[in-house]
């Protein structure tokens, strides 16, 4: 079952939290790749100074302000792409980061899509486990770009189902990657998950 928009339409935390476990799927040209969800990180509003709507509203993070739901897709020191979901009522900026999967679908395609961007720079290729952790591999994986930021994930090409999966256990702790904000402890992870960056959590 795709999540509804009702589902985004909540405190910013609480979505997180529910995210894990739940799975991202996109239908792209060359396949369908998806992952469950393993790590978030929640951004919240302009008093957040990590979040893209700490300046306030610019073109840029338009999808923020959006109504909930939306994918926020931006690219990262014009090196990866990161995928988000828009979360709260319309005009309050928040944000759901996805930062790692599980690989379920298209394993072979998440392999060759990771693969031959390492084999450019002479690193091996990932392990399965690998080829989703950290926010940016896991759009290279599922071909995620800027061609789906402010796309519904509600439907496909690009949507979050709900398949029956339920977390035991869930681990808060410091948001990394970040230079400010870090002392919030916003970055949810499922425990015992392999695909989950290494960091200390509780």
């Amino acid at each position: 079952m795709i999540l509804p928009r009702d589902f985004y339409a909540r405190p910013t935390l609480d979505v997180a939290h529910d995210l894990l476990g739940k799975v991202l799927v996109h239908h792209a040209a060359d396949g369908l790749a998806s992952g469950r969800i393993v790590e978030v990180e929640a951004y919240i509003g302009e008093d957040d100074p990590a979040c893209h709507a700490a300046p306030g509203p610019t073109e840029r993070n338009r999808p923020l302000y959006g109504p909930p739901g939306l994918a926020y897709v931006y690219l990262n020191y014009g090196l990866h792409y990161l995928v988000n979901a828009v979360t709260e009522a319309q005009g309050s900026p928040a944000a759901v980061l996805i930062r790692a999967l599980e690989p379920v679908d298209g394993l072979e395609l998440m392999r060759v899509r990771r693969s031959g961007a390492r084999w450019r720079r002479g690193k091996p290729a990932p392990a399965d486990h690998e080829l989703c952790r950290g926010p940016g591999n896991l759009t290279m994986a599922l071909g995620i770009t800027l061609a789906q930021n402010t796309v519904p994930l509600t439907r496909p090409p690009l949507a979050i189902e709900d398949r029956g999966d339920r977390v035991q256990r869930v681990l808060w702790g410091s948001r990394i990657g970040i230079r400010v904000g870090t002392e919030r402890p916003w970055r949810a992870t499922v425990a015992g998950s392999r695909a989950v960056s290494s960091r200390i959590m509780r």
